[in-house]
């Protein structure tokens, strides 16, 4: 049947929201029809791929609509054209069938596809014979969708997709395009209201901001060398094994000369050595996904399954991760499915709806970072953002997700004042879907990603954060959401409270350090000193400590032995380890030039000597998740700011750790030691070699009927490893 008019002439200006019923090859009971439109040729032949000449198409319509019918079978057709004594291939994309199949509608639709970021985005594949990059998105309320780019001129009428109806997906496979080509998505809604042109929700890379385009590329690498790596962490518990935790900003941990970032395998070359070095045994990164403001630190990422350009393509982050395990450190990632930015190129009003947000701010307007809330119980939401999460598991081989703001995905309350947010069907506060997004997403992870982990920064009470996300039996709110890990919010606010304070006034604050032991099992800790606690005007961990310069340094050594003997994985901030003095921002390098200097040299002496000890000695790190690691030795003596407890392990020494949180040297004071005979001293924060006074007890002290007299150093923490 010939096309009407009007059908022709919406085609022609890029309107018609189904090209593929017009364009391409159409059969017919005498011959197929072919259909093409073809700016600027004159005359214009036909070929199969394979080369072979089907015929010549007539110009039907001077917009450059060429047809013809012809005695062949449908099939995807290259076509020759010429005009003022030039020609140019081109091949159809209108002559190619679908990419996507039923199976993928089924999943789609029901928001169990666990493999969506093979199917949406952009693809370079073989489709049909022919190689080129297979587009796909998500934009159910949209009445026409086109992909614009540098290779059509980023004209809105060259490449209208193919819906999908019945699960919203619009998909186009153009051929003879490969990687490194700029795009976005041409979305006219439902009320025919175009929209900002909008990156691809599943890029694999984008432009270098400020630009903003989408980029064709290939995800990852395929030639890893990380098996030992991976199989380790499969085999093992990772709540008893030590974890010590590096988190960097990849802008700015370090610089080029010229202040710009360092690429992926620069970094590689220095940051991963420098790790090794220092004895941690993972490197957390700030978030890596694609953002276009650069103070945001990535928390505000507008391209979540891209490694942002900053720092080069997106296989320089795999040759990363591999090299990191292939040097025996764990990549860990900052992850954000709280809340995205309002970019006009984003995910907002993406098709002219509320697609991935909630239309009622009440519920949708996170007013802490003016950013917009996933509509968590929307299952295509869920679904986006747990693929995500398994993308970075699958594709890059990163061991874990630090999940960024939890407590505001918890509570619909949360920063929000009556009248302001809007109760469950309960009448509560709790966002029910958020937690079962949080509960599928840790279940989805930890069952098919073997040595993977989760950590939550949480700061509330909320119960179960670490306890396994089962599924539920349907008769009620189910509250375990299956993370590995907990931040431990608690612990880090109130040792740097005491650790802030004067040391003739810390005796009425003793509490500060103990009173986090009533509750250091109830989770799976790790024990963060962040990024958070060394910006907006909060100054440096060094700063942060009391008294005068040496005070500082000393209370700040005799603070992070503390904490390396407290039970809970660790985590210290880049930069703390060789104690930086000026607060960190995301516009300079660190402060490298310190490292020349002693008392600086010292503080990162002591982190190497705390991670290795940490690695080598099991009663340090065993028992950090489990009540029966810990025992108090001395928790009452506030007059002399002493705190000592033992950190033990089945079939291992104990290790005695004894802080004196004053600069009075205590000698002969009595401390409990449970097993009689020899206790070695194996680390005192005090000593020469991280800039102390090198006082202690000449590397050992004895136990007589469970007790032993010993020196405490002024501002010191001691550990004592019991030798028989």
């Amino acid at each position: 049947m010939k096309p009407s008019e009007n059908a022709i002439d919406s085609l022609l200006q890029g309107t018609n929201a189904d090209p593929f019923s017009l364009l391409g090859t159409h059969p017919g009971p005498d011959g197929t029809t072919l259909r093409a439109i073809l700016p600027g040729a004159e005359t214009v032949e036909a070929f199969s791929l394979d080369g072979a000449r089907l015929g010549t198409l007539d110009k039907v319509d001077d917009r450059f609509l060429f047809e013809a019918r012809l005695p062949v079978t449908p099939q995807p057709i290259r076509y020759r054209c010429t005009a003022r004594g030039s020609d140019w291939l081109v091949t159809d994309p209108y002559t190619f069938g679908p990419v996507l199949g039923p199976v993928d509608d089924l999943l789609i639709a029901q928001g169990t596809h666990f493999r969506l970021f093979d199917k949406l985005g952009a693809h370079l594949i073989d489709h049909e014979g022919a190689s080129g990059v297979h587009f796909a998105v998500w934009a159910p309320n949209a009445v026409l969708v086109s992909v614009v780019g540098d290779f059509n001129d980023w004209d809105a009428g060259r490449h209208v997709m193919r819906s999908r109806t019945d699960i919203g997906v619009w998909e186009i496979f153009i051929p003879d395009i490969a990687d490194y080509r700029a795009y976005k998505y041409h979305i006219v809604g439902a009320d025919g209201s175009v929209q900002p042109l909008k990156a691809d929700p599943f890029a694999f890379m984008a432009e270098i901001r400020p630009n903003n385009a989408s980029m064709t590329a290939v995800p990852a690498k395929v030639d890893w060398g990380d098996e030992g790596h991976r199989a380790h962490w499969a085999s093992v518990d990772a709540r008893k094994v030590p974890i010590s935790i590096y988190e960097v900003h990849a802008g700015s941990w370090r610089r080029d000369r010229w202040n710009w970032f360092l690429d992926w395998d620069t970094m590689a070359d220095q940051l991963i050595p420098y790790v090794v070095e220092m004895g941690f045994t993972h490197i957390e990164f700030m978030p890596i996904s694609e953002h276009p403001y650069d103070p945001s630190w990535g928390y505000q990422a507008t391209g979540l399954f891209a490694p942002s350009s900053r720092f080069g393509e997106p296989a320089g982050f795999a040759r990363f991760v591999d090299g990191a395990h292939r040097a025996g450190i764990g990549v860990l990632l900052d992850w954000v499915p709280a809340h995205f930015p309002q970019d006009d190129h984003g995910l907002v009003r993406f098709d002219g709806t509320a697609l991935y947000e909630h239309e009622d701010p009440r519920l949708g307007f996170q007013p802490d970072w003016n950013t917009l809330i996933y509509n968590f119980g929307r299952r295509e939401v869920q679904s986006f953002l747990l693929n995500n999460a398994l993308f970075w598991a699958e594709r890059y081989h990163v061991d874990g997700l630090r999940v960024d703001a939890v407590a505001s995905m918890l509570y619909r309350d949360y920063s929000r004042k009556a009248g302001e947010w809007i109760p469950n069907q309960e009448g509560g506060r709790e966002n029910w879907e958020a937690v079962e997004f949080l509960r599928a997403t840790n279940r989805a992870l930890y069952g098919q990603h073997p040595g993977f982990m989760t950590m939550a920064e949480e700061s509330t009470s909320w119960p179960g954060v670490t306890q396994p996300a089962y599924e539920g039996d349907g008769k009620g709110k189910e509250t375990a959401l299956g993370f590995g890990f907990k931040w431990n919010m608690g612990f880090m606010h109130d040792t740097l409270r005491y650790m802030s304070r004067d040391a003739v006034h810390r005796r009425y604050h003793h509490d500060d350090l103990t009173f986090g032991l009533v509750y250091a099992f109830s989770e799976n800790y790790v024990l963060p000193l962040s990024h958070d606690e060394v910006v907006h005007g909060k100054g440096s961990l060094l700063g942060k400590m009391s008294g005068d310069d040496w005070q500082k340094f000393a209370n700040l050594r005799a603070y992070y032995a503390f904490m390396w003997g407290y039970p809970g994985k660790k985590l210290l901030f880049m930069g703390q380890e060789f104690a930086q003095r000026r607060e960190w921002s995301e516009e300079r390098a660190l402060d490298w030039d310190l490292l020349g200097a002693p008392a600086h040299e010292g503080i990162r002496n002591l982190v190497k000597d705390l991670n290795r000890l940490y690695r080598t000695k099991p009663a340090l790190h065993a028992g950090d998740c489990e009540g029966d690691g810990f025992e108090w030795l001395v928790v009452d003596d506030s007059e002399n700011s002493v705190f000592a407890w033992l950190r033990k392990a089945p079939g291992v020494n104990p290790v005695a750790v004894i802080a004196n949180m004053t600069p009075t040297m205590h000698t002969n004071y009595s401390v409990p030691l449970p097993l009689a005979g020899k206790w070695n001293e194996i680390l005192n924060s005090d000593s020469v070699h991280y800039g102390g006074t090198g006082k202690g007890n000449l590397g050992q002290v004895k136990s007589v009927d469970g007790r032993a007299t010993v020196t405490l150093p002024p501002l010191a923490t001691i550990m004592l490893e019991f030798a028989g």
